[in-house]
């Protein structure tokens, strides 16, 4: 897929050695995981990117590698995942992001992120969308009410995977459903 400024492929379109060099870099970032438990190691990374690859095999769909047109350059990643915790809206199709902080603040989350909609909503049929992220997480908040999710309050939920106590464990829910 193709937006005006990104192109979103396959993590496996691409030498996945150049992936995994760009996620290990995104997620040993400190600013880049303010809002995730820790930075993740190369080695956790590798292993996030083969959870990808086999999310994609198991499902049909996973977040795409985002890459700059003008430049090739990896910023990070956008797409949709089946979130498949015990939480009161599960299972259901998130869709999350995550960028390079150089790529921040340009409209690239909203940009692929709009895209994405589109391609589950139009391509893979699906008729609601989620997203959730630690409420102090106001970048991403911006992202999913530029997109058209909705908020309520009442369908916020404490993250199963954070303990109790844990500063990131309250998370806020957006939704979004199809036009058609």
């Amino acid at each position: 897929m193709e937006t005006d400024r990104l192109c979103l492929v396959d993590f496996t379109d691409l030498k996945s050695d150049n992936h995994l060099d760009g996620l290990a870099t995104m997620n040993g970032d400190a600013e880049v995981m303010e809002f995730f438990p820790a930075t993740l190691s190369q080695a956790e990374s590798a292993a996030m990117l083969q959870r990808l690859i086999d999310h994609r095999a198991a499902h049909g769909y996973a977040p795409f590698a985002l890459h700059k047109k003008d430049d090739n350059a990896f910023i990070g990643f956008t797409g949709l995942m089946l979130a498949d915790f015990e939480a009161h809206f599960t299972p259901a199709v998130e869709i999350g992001w995550r960028f390079v902080k150089s790529a921040w603040g340009q409209g690239f989350a909203t940009e692929a992120a709009r895209a994405c909609l589109s391609y589950g909503f139009d391509e893979l049929g699906l008729t609601d969308i989620v997203s959730f992220t630690a409420a102090q997480n106001t970048r991403s908040i911006r992202v999913m009410e530029k997109i058209g999710m909705q908020h309520k309050a009442a369908d916020d939920f404490n993250h199963p995977h954070l303990t109790e106590g844990h500063a990131l464990r309250h998370h806020v829910l957006y939704r979004i459903r199809s036009s058609k």
